[in-house]
């Protein structure tokens, strides 16, 4: 089965959806979180990769080889983080490996930002950088033919389900080449 990458913008519900995986499937799923690395200021991004943009891609093609290992064990995995899904297709093939999904968790703006605002409690986050990074994201999942899954009017349970289809689909139709990068 391929591992499922969700892929978004912060508020868009890739990390309470990861969340719910774990707890439903705990036995036989792994569940990886990208900011479980750490995340540095961006002045140390800037020091020591030259950019926010060049950390993000270093840190996905780590963690593409590090879920490549896994991927082995034959559990399903599930992993989540903030990336673009040109690193992704890097890091596979710094990896070696390609067997994954990647899923983009998306909603609305208004969405994003209610839930950055008040259940997250982190109001800065609500802001126009955060909302272009989110259209960016989908640009690119649509221009790709990824996955997108619209979190803003379905429950956990039904999102979480959703992914988990997703992941049973993909694991019974031929392997589809991975997005080429550019």
């Amino acid at each position: 089965m391929p591992a499922a990458i969700l892929i978004g913008a912060s508020g868009s519900g890739k990390t309470t959806i990861a969340r719910a995986i774990a707890e439903r499937s705990p036995d036989d799923t792994d569940v990886l979180f990208f900011d479980s690395i750490g995340v540095p200021s961006a002045e140390d991004m800037m020091r020591e990769y030259g950019s926010g943009e060049a950390w993000q891609l270093a840190k996905t093609v780590e963690w593409m080889r590090r879920i490549a290992e896994i991927a082995t064990s034959g559990r399903q995995l599930v992993f989540e983080g903030q990336t673009r899904l040109s690193y992704l297709a890097e890091g596979a093939v710094a990896a070696g490996w390609g067997d994954y999904i990647p899923i983009l968790i998306d909603c609305d703006d208004a969405t994003r930002a209610a839930r950055l605002t008040f259940d997250r409690r982190q109001p800065e986050l609500a802001n126009p950088e955060m909302m272009k990074w989110a259209k960016y994201l989908r640009l690119e999942a649509r221009a790709h033919g990824c996955e997108i899954l619209d979190t803003s009017a379905i429950s956990v349970e039904q999102a979480t389900s959703c992914v988990l289809s997703l992941m049973q689909t993909a694991g019974t139709r031929p392997s589809e080449p991975s997005l080429s990068s550019r």
